[in-house]
């Protein structure tokens, strides 16, 4: 994809993005989506063949840099502020989250949080089982390994959702310390 090209797509994704803190995902037309974006009609269905192929290649860039970035991947850039590669896997998203990335904060407690929220942990889903899940886990296996996987990304989440509501009082490290002592016992 030439500059150009990727300049046009992150006007888009941004348009899409301020839309979605504004008002539901449904409620929003590929008309405002443009407007917003200050692209033509053509040139939004060249990269995009609708508004759901918007949304899913949204979350797949903000999702996918933070979670390719937590599994140490070429992908992801190692932000300064990340700490370093011995830290949790949880401990990295958590810093990820708090520089707020292409503001996914605002998406994820915003108007269509509910999708977000979807994709952030079908994306923390795999990374959870090859992370943390596969190599860690101990005891019995009375628990399947999807019904763990589930469980700690539902419980990774809600955490987040309570830490931003509680505007993030926590640093990212006690939220780890908070996580890792919940989940471990259960691996």
């Amino acid at each position: 994809m030439d500059r150009r090209q990727q300049k046009t797509r992150a006007a888009i994704f941004a348009a899409f993005s301020v839309l979605l803190e504004e008002k539901r995902y449904n409620h929003i037309t590929v008309q405002e989506i443009i407007d917003r974006a200050n692209v033509g009609r053509t040139t939004f269905y060249a990269h995009f063949e609708t508004k759901d192929d918007l949304l899913k290649a949204l979350c797949e860039e903000l999702f996918g840099h933070i979670i390719d970035t937590a599994k140490g991947l070429p992908h992801g850039q190692y932000h300064y502020t990340c700490g370093s590669q011995a830290d949790s896997v949880f401990l990295h998203l958590l810093r990820h989250l708090q520089e707020n990335d292409s503001n996914v904060l605002g998406l994820l407690s915003g108007e269509s949080s509910e999708m977000f929220l979807r994709y952030f942990k079908d994306s923390l889903n795999e990374l959870i089982q090859s992370q943390v899940v596969g190599p860690n886990r101990q005891g019995d296996g009375r628990l399947p390994e999807d019904f763990l996987v589930n469980h700690i990304s539902g419980s990774f989440v809600e955490m987040v959702l309570w830490w931003i509501k509680g505007k993030m009082r926590q640093s990212p490290a006690e939220l780890d310390r908070y996580f890792r002592a919940v989940i471990e016992p259960v691996l």
